[in-house]
Order: C-alpha cells, then structure tokens, then sequence
C-alpha cells in the first residue's frame, strides 16, 4: 500500500465521519501508517494540519447548509462540533468573512473543497540516498514537547526552539559533548514520534554522549538501533528541509521497497549556517522493509 493510496482512504474515512469525533488513530490505520507519521506528512504534503482540513471542511458545509435550508442555526452549530451559538458564530465569521445570519440573509459563503487524490505519472527524477545500520547510541539533549505535526512543525516551531537555544547558550553546551569519532555526526535535531502522545510530540536538540557531567536542562536518552534511510539536503533551512521531506513522501516511499519504521528522526546539522542558500545537512529517517 503506497502512501498516496493510503491517503486517500484516510480522507474518505474522514469525510464519512465529518460531522463526529474524528479518530485520528483510525485515520492513519487507513493511510497504514503510525498516528504521527500521518498527520506530519499530511500537514507537509497539505500546508495544513489534518486538524485545520476538518475544521474549514465542518465550516464550509455549515455554510453550505446554512444559506440552502431552514434549519436553526443552533442545530446547524451542534451538527457540525460547535457547542455554543457563540463559538460556531467567531469561528465561521474568522472563516466565511461574515456572521451566521449575515450569511444567511446574503446568500454569500466561501468554500472549502474535500481533498481527492488522483493517480498522476511521477518518476523521471533522481533522488540520492543511502542506507545506515546504526547500533544504539546515547544522545544528551534539551526537549520541548510540540503541538501535532503540521506544516508549523518545520516553518515556525522548531526554528524558533533553535533560535530561543542558541541564545542561551545550549547549543554551545551541546556542542561541547560532541566526540572526536561520532556515530551520527553533527548537531543533531530529533523528532522522537514513538513517544507521541495524544496532543503533542517530544523534540530534542541533541548531540551523541560519551560520558560527562550532565548540564542543568539536558537530559540523556538512549536511541535504539534502527535502519536508517539518509537523504541529503542542500539549501536554506526550513525550506530545503521541507521540499526534501515533500520527495521523500511521495517519491521515495511510493516507489521505493521501503516503509516508515516508528522511531527517532534525525537532523543531521554540520554547522550553524542554515541561511545559506548552499547550505548542507541530511535527514536520516528509520524504515524497515514492506
């Protein structure tokens, strides 16, 4: 099952339960993939978190229903998650431009489509990449916890917990931890998506540990052994990092005889230079074969 295919099942799901609890858990069963890799890759391949998808889409048929029936604006608000008149009134006038009963009287609403996934020709490019088998290595690191992945994930979250760690001297510190002989080697980014919970996901600004008094702030963490696929990436950061990961969805892992492995994602940062336009670093991603 490739990831586009899998997508589109996942979507038809949510559209069939638009107007319930959507299982987000049940939404990447479909797409056959872990809860965090699916809503991370929908918000790359989107521009917008799964959540923001069922949001505008509850909206736009609200509007829909609104302007071409009778039905009680409080009934239209309930059917479609909105408690409250009052929360069903901000969030469609954030969306639509207009109030409920200025819609209605006007006839005028913006619309939101359902995403389809077509079968388009793809291939023709070439994509370089290599395999590591990598043993368990111990990292130090400073973690935050982050809202579900989306699009915020590589454009403002995480570039602003570098930014705040460079200020304040972490990154320095880490540094200094790095061996003479890394396994992995760099300044590390980690996304640890095995520990995702229900609301947020564990990122770590990390570096290999060998031994050493543990600064105030950072934590040791063992990274298990897994099977790596390296893809490097040249460019600005956030930008190159995100058209790589947009390739690595819906070109490595369509075509390839590989599959997402739940694990540790890492950056791999040889320097700090990520404004420059030749900049180069890697993602090392764990799969495991179909």
């Amino acid at each position: 099952m490739d990831w586009i295919t899998g997508i589109g099942k996942a979507i038809n799901y949510v559209e069939e339960h638009i107007t319930e609890k959507v299982d987000y858990e049940e939404a990447a069963k479909r797409a056959y993939s872990s809860s965090f890799h699916f809503q991370r890759v929908f918000g790359i391949l989107c521009g917008y978190t799964l959540g923001d998808y069922i949001r505008m889409r509850r909206l736009s048929l609200a509007g829909q229903e609104l302007i071409s029936t009778d039905a009680k604006i409080i009934d239209i608000a309930l059917k479609y998650g909105y408690d409250t008149p009052e929360s069903f009134s901000r969030a469609f006038t954030r969306f639509h431009g207009l109030s409920p009963s200025e819609a209605r009287r006007n006839a005028r609403i913006r619309s939101f489509s359902r995403l389809t996934v077509n079968l388009t020709l793809i291939g023709g490019d070439t994509m370089d990449y290599r395999i590591e088998k990598k043993g368990e290595v111990k990292v130090i690191c400073r973690r935050e916890k982050f809202t579900k992945p989306g699009d915020s994930y590589t454009q403002r979250e995480i570039p602003l917990f570098w930014q705040k760690c460079i200020e304040d001297g972490t990154v320095k510190k880490l540094c200094g931890y790095i061996p003479k002989d890394p396994v992995i080697p760099g300044l590390l980014g980690i996304c640890f998506s095995e520990e995702m919970g229900s609301g947020s996901f564990p990122y770590g600004i990390c570096a290999e540990y060998r031994g050493g008094e543990i600064a105030e702030g950072l934590e040791v963490i063992d990274i298990p052994a897994y099977t790596y696929a390296v893809f490097p990436v040249k460019g600005s950061i956030p930008d190159a990092f995100r058209e790589v990961y947009r390739r690595i969805c819906t070109e490595f892992f369509a075509t390839s005889d590989y599959e997402y492995a739940n694990g540790a994602e890492i950056e791999v940062y040889p320097s700090a230079d990520v404004q420059n336009p030749d900049y180069s670093c890697e993602i090392w991603i764990p799969v495991k074969h179909k």
